[in-house]
């Protein structure tokens, strides 16, 4: 990790990219100099989201069944397997920031005088260091190094040199790529086997009978598609306490195949923004190429494929390209078009930071949660604070609240943190 000290008004960085940039040939043409506001404003809600364990919101619904906390509750929890909730656009709207962030990191730094081999060996090594890190955090409070490569850091350091290859085309080899990667990803689970008879995966199946389904769509079902096959023997070249069998969320390694479509949709993106002159116009037609694409998603997933965002499935890429376009078009029309900077000031001392909250997140939860039952409950009010019937969201929110305050801090002092 490195510490940057820009200026948090305004001006170049390298680790939470706010200006974007993809030029056609990225190798000779000069770095962006304007910054948007708004991708560290999207980035820090979807941060905020991420870290925020649901806001206490699904514990609120079983507790109070009934309430208005069940409406609310479906959308900050996971899809069992086919469909979108407003928590599965959370993955895939930081991995498309993580091309956009590309975009404008590589742009700088090749014409800072970087050669090719100089960012590629960066490139592996920023890679390695994300999947490391993605695995030291799953292995957080375990008897020993759990081998899983879904984690979120995980799947972009797997697919990050790729994508830094990518980058050095142009946009239409991009675009290209995409085509090719969802082609291929789907063709590739057309033609595996289906087994005879349906998958029990026991206790440890979370997914249960909503990953089983019928005729075409059988391909895709939870622990019997192509990659959970891969799985099973490449899982199984790693040192575990008993033979791999499932991943109980029915996730698995490859997803960074198709989400590398993802990512290639954030530098395309990344390329249109730092090309167009006239906001509104680009606002409208982040929405109308938003639109289209939750269409094509949408068509997609009754015709072709099932819509899952656990296996990363090509309908589920272009669905929820689709939605993430349309939210970057709101904070682009928020900050750039509707001047709103103060408001969303908050956010982007979050998404200034994102690595950072992210990691203490996954490391200083418990430890926060203590400090504040110790420290403002029992010694201020004589009681457990995380108590009563709001006690869930008391808790998910104090915790969040001290992790923004950490981001604050460092945003105060201009430290921030990249890979």
């Amino acid at each position: 990790m490195e510490e940057l000290l820009p200026k948090p008004a305004g001006g170049d960085r390298a680790g939470c990219h706010a200006a974007l940039w993809l030029p056609n040939h990225a190798m000779s043409s000069p770095a962006p100099t304007n910054r948007l506001v708004s991708l560290d404003a999207f980035r820090g809600f979807v941060m905020l989201l991420m870290v925020s364990s649901g806001f206490g919101i699904p514990t609120m619904a079983k507790e109070h069944p009934g309430t208005f906390w069940e409406m609310l509750a479906p959308q900050f929890e996971h899809r069992a397997w086919q469909g979108c909730a407003l928590w599965d656009l959370i993955q895939p709207s930081f991995m498309f920031m993580v091309g956009l962030a590309m975009a404008y990191s590589y742009a700088r730094r090749s014409t800072a005088g970087d050669g090719f081999l100089k960012m590629l060996m960066h490139a592996i090594i920023r890679a390695v260091v994300l999947v490391l890190l993605a695995v030291l955090l799953t292995s957080n409070d375990r008897t020993m190094t759990q081998w899983s490569f879904t984690n979120v850091l995980g799947q972009i350091g797997l697919g990050y040199v790729f994508l830094f290859l990518l980058w050095t085309l142009g946009w239409e080899m991009q675009v290209a790529a995409i085509v090719i990667i969802l082609a291929g990803y789907w063709w590739w689970f057309f033609w595996h086997s289906v087994p005879g008879a349906a998958f029990d995966g026991g206790a440890a199946d979370k997914v249960g009978a909503a990953g089983v389904l019928q005729g075409f769509f059988s391909h895709w079902n939870a622990h019997t598609n192509a990659a959970a096959d891969f799985d099973r023997w490449f899982l199984n070249l790693f040192p575990h306490k008993e033979p791999f069998r499932l991943n109980e969320g029915g996730y698995q390694t490859l997803n960074f195949v198709p989400s590398l479509a993802t990512m290639l949709m954030g530098l395309v993106t990344g390329r249109y923004l730092h090309l167009s002159k006239d906001a509104r116009q680009t606002c409208a037609r982040l929405v109308v190429t938003g639109v289209i694409l939750l269409m094509a998603g949408f068509i997609a997933g009754i015709l072709i494929c099932p819509v899952v965002k656990r296996i990363w499935t090509p309908s589920w890429v272009l669905f929820s390209g689709g939605w993430v376009l349309l939210l970057l078009a709101f904070f682009f029309w928020l900050v750039e078009i509707a001047g709103q900077k103060k408001l969303v000031f908050p956010l982007v001392v979050v998404g200034m930071n994102s690595i950072f909250i992210y990691v203490a997140k996954q490391l200083s939860t418990g430890w926060i949660r203590h400090t504040l039952q110790v420290h403002f409950g029992k010694a201020v009010l004589g009681t457990d604070i995380f108590a009563g019937p709001y006690g869930p969201l008391v808790d998910r929110c104090s915790v969040l609240l001290v992790l923004w305050l950490m981001c604050w801090w460092l945003y105060r002092q201009r430290v921030f943190l990249r890979i």
